[in-house]
């Protein structure tokens, strides 16, 4: 039975319960791809790049047989690939695709078919994939902006936030940093920004399907996450929605900041104050400096914090007029769980 096809929105749904394989080759798997894709590719990075050139220089039909020389002596490994990948599968159905759904794509396609496999593919490939992943910067979807000074403990709030059943968004954890010149300490690399677009567009969606009707909890961002930036439409929305401020005490934000940052080493830390000399100052620098090297991570914090104070609300000003203020909750103390039941029970 020959390969039927399906469009973007269904094919991501059937995702849902059957294995997606990626045709394409190792560089542009690893460079980006559908979250819980497979990577099968067809061809190798090299060779794919020698077909590329036969083809542009020679003719398609060249490109085709040096493709063929290599797709031979792969085709059983290709089929075993994939019956380990449905092992655990109730049926041998796949989903399969590479960059445009034309002659990788289709070859596989054959392959699986010829074998056994029940193939479905993805009109357009990949490229109608992110056209599926930029038109989510779109979405009129209603969001909740956490914002609030350094050590407002917001992405602990975000998390009781989940905890509790509420729809949540958090940008920190799919770009693997949390935002400051100290955010990617002792994290994984970040993804690609094309990843990060990929992952974030498949966690809109998800939340858009499970949580239809309720507002999306989202932390207060710039713009650029350490390497990675929120896509520009998508970041601009964002300061159209209700901004919910969190006002703690400094003391407060200081304990809980360093608390979460006293577990690094002193190498970790000032780096993470190198990063930031030319803004922060040549006396603060050195004061903060050398309070940490004295072991004395409070005070040093104490100086990081109040610049941090300094900078998140020159951004707040910066920003376009009808991003107001629409709520500041007060706290006395970082307790995430009832900070979240408060916002639960305070913002609309």
């Amino acid at each position: 039975m020959a390969a039927s096809r399906m469009h973007v929105t269904a094919f991501l749904e059937a995702a849902g319960s059957l294995p997606v394989l990626d045709v394409r080759s190792p560089g542009e798997y690893t460079h980006a791809h559908i979250p819980g894709a497979h990577s099968l590719p067809l061809f190798t990075d090299e060779e794919r790049a020698l077909i590329g050139t036969a083809y542009k220089q020679n003719s398609q039909k060249a490109a085709i047989k040096i493709g063929l020389d290599a797709f031979g002596p792969n085709m059983r490994r290709m089929v075993e690939a994939v019956e380990v990948i449905c092992k655990k599968q109730p049926h041998q159905k796949v989903l399969v695709h590479c960059w445009r759904g034309g002659m990788r794509s289709a070859a596989v396609a054959w392959l699986l078919d010829l074998y056994g496999f029940e193939v479905v593919l993805l009109d357009g490939g990949y490229k109608a994939y992110r056209q599926w992943v930029i038109a989510h910067w779109q979405q009129p979807l209603a969001y909740r902006v956490i914002g609030g000074y350094t050590g407002s403990a917001k992405t602990r709030i975000l998390h009781a936030l989940q905890q509790s059943g509420a729809a949540v968004l958090d940008l920190e954890q799919l770009a693997v940093h949390k935002g400051s010149a100290f955010g990617g300490l002792d994290r994984k690399p970040q993804p690609t920004q094309e990843m990060f677009e990929n992952e974030l567009a498949t966690r809109l969606n998800k939340l858009n399907l499970s949580h239809p009707q309720q507002p999306i909890w989202v932390e207060d961002e710039s713009q650029r996450i350490g390497n990675l930036n929120i896509p520009f439409e998508l970041c601009n929305y964002l300061y159209t929605q209700p901004l919910v401020f969190l006002e703690v005490p400094f003391e407060a934000r200081l304990a809980h900041i360093t608390a979460e940052y006293q577990q690094h080493s002193t190498e970790s830390l000032l780096n993470g104050i190198v990063r930031i000399k030319k803004r922060l100052g040549g006396l603060e620098t050195k004061t903060a400096v050398n309070h940490l090297l004295e072991g004395n991570v409070t005070e040093c914090f104490r100086v990081l914090l109040h610049y941090y104070d300094k900078h998140y609300r020159k951004a707040i000003d910066s920003r376009p007029a009808n991003h107001t203020t629409n709520y500041t909750i007060p706290f006395g103390e970082i307790n995430p769980p009832a900070m979240a039941t408060s916002l639960l029970n305070t913002v609309i």
